[in-house]
């Protein structure tokens, strides 16, 4: 099945198993009843990467294949046209609400293109599509709650066109940690030079521009024992409508002990970074289910687990890991910032405060230039201007530091 996948892309094996999952979603839980909610089956992808790494193909490929779903770009987007919008009938002259993208794809799968090329605006529409998977409006006399049961496949760009690999996730893509978190799987689709790779990639493309192309790509579908897209998306449609896998005990075990194993590695426990919550463990979840439910089996098994385990670690090895010490923190993902990098904030504001209590025995005022000057000073390693003017925003609102003279001096408070 993953081979069906949009054979013209060569590779990417584990973001297209991690796709086919998404185009299968884990089985609906409804707890009203119980006192609960709704639980989201839905499973969300972010594909992040550098200019032509065939993003928007899959993209393309994903929607073909799903029996119901759209096709939008964020640049052509706007907040009513993804939620909903009121407009006046042209027969009754009364007010109508007309659906919008993510309330048209319910019970499919919204791609959305150029997902970094949004306004702050549009995307905040999206938090609660989401998470609760509905969409509240209330316009021009018209209060509703829309269904929105929509999975939603995202392509972006990093912010300097390709990837840096010194930054993190979010300082790549800018996108607000609280949108990012709600993504089970994040892929980074990376080009680098492999000359072994790339002449393998470079036959593979060729291949598909011969004379005799339909005739070879025939052969080669069943050489690679492919399906047709037909075929595929009919054996998904039948699998959802069928299949409704539930968890046996022997997988309840194991994602528990999977959970614990991901959320406490031997080497952080000393560090204090969390490399999970329990969004993961939902996550790990509902890509289990989806596994279930490709191999039209009511139950899911240990073997469903480790693989929803896998991909959630392949994933998160490429997302969420901080640059600057080499580990696994989702705090990135959460809060856009690493515990290493909270921690190094808090010993530079204390740094700040012994240096102004020392500085303020021959005046009462000091510039934050001379504070800037001496810290690099006595530093090991490299303070950026841009930490710095945090550390002192910080130290500000504890209202330890006074800002004087403009914002150009400080003064113990």
């Amino acid at each position: 099945l993953t081979e069906s996948l949009a054979p013209s892309i060569w590779g990417m094996r584990d973001l297209k198993k991690g796709v086919l999952l998404q185009l299968f979603k884990g089985s609906t839980k409804d707890f009203t009843g119980q006192g609960g909610g709704r639980v989201r089956s839905e499973i969300n992808i972010l594909l992040v990467g550098d200019p032509g790494v065939s993003k928007s193909q899959i993209l393309q490929a994903v929607h073909r294949l799903s029996s119901r779903g759209i096709y939008t770009s964020g640049r052509g987007s706007s907040a009513v046209g993804l939620t909903a919008y009121v407009t006046k009938d042209p027969d009754s002259k009364d007010m109508v609400l007309e659906s919008g993208a993510l309330v048209l794809s319910d019970g499919g799968i919204c791609c959305i293109d150029e997902f970094d090329k949004m306004n702050d605006h549009t995307r905040s529409v999206l938090h609660e599509a989401m998470e609760q998977q509905t969409v509240s409006i209330a316009k021009a006399g018209i209060v509703a709650t829309l269904n929105a049961r929509t999975s939603i496949l995202a392509a972006a760009n990093p912010v300097e066109s390709r990837f840096n690999r010194k930054l993190s996730i979010v300082d790549n893509i800018q996108l607000p940690p609280t949108l990012l978190s709600r993504f089970d799987l994040i892929f980074l689709m990376l080009d680098e030079p492999q000359q072994e790779e790339d002449r393998r990639l470079a036959r593979h493309i060729v291949s598909l521009f011969y004379q005799d192309a339909a005739s070879t790509q025939q052969s080669v579908m069943k050489a690679r024992n492919i399906l047709d897209a037909k075929t595929l998306s009919d054996y998904i449609a039948y699998a959802r409508q069928s299949v409704h896998p539930v968890l046996s005990t022997q997988a309840g075990d194991r994602l528990v002990q999977k959970y614990v194993e991901l959320r406490n590695p031997l080497h952080d426990q000393q560090r204090g970074t969390i490399s999970a919550t329990t969004r993961q463990l939902e996550s790990m979840i509902r890509l289990a289910e989806a596994r279930a439910r490709l191999r039209l089996d009511p139950e899911v098994t240990e073997d469903d687990v480790d693989e929803a385990f896998r991909l959630m670690a392949v994933a998160m090895q490429q997302a969420a890991t901080d640059q600057s010490t080499g580990l696994i923190d989702i705090d990135l993902l959460m809060t856009g910032r690493s515990s290493a990098a909270r921690l190094q904030l808090q010993r530079m504001s204390e740094a700040i405060v012994e240096l102004v209590q020392s500085m303020s025995d021959t005046a009462a005022d000091i510039r934050v230039s001379s504070i800037l000057a001496a810290l690099r000073q006595r530093s090991t390693v490299e303070v950026s201007e841009h930490d710095f003017r945090e550390a002192l925003s910080a130290l500000r609102d504890e209202e330890r530091l006074t800002f004087v003279a403009g914002g150009s001096s400080v003064r113990l408070t």
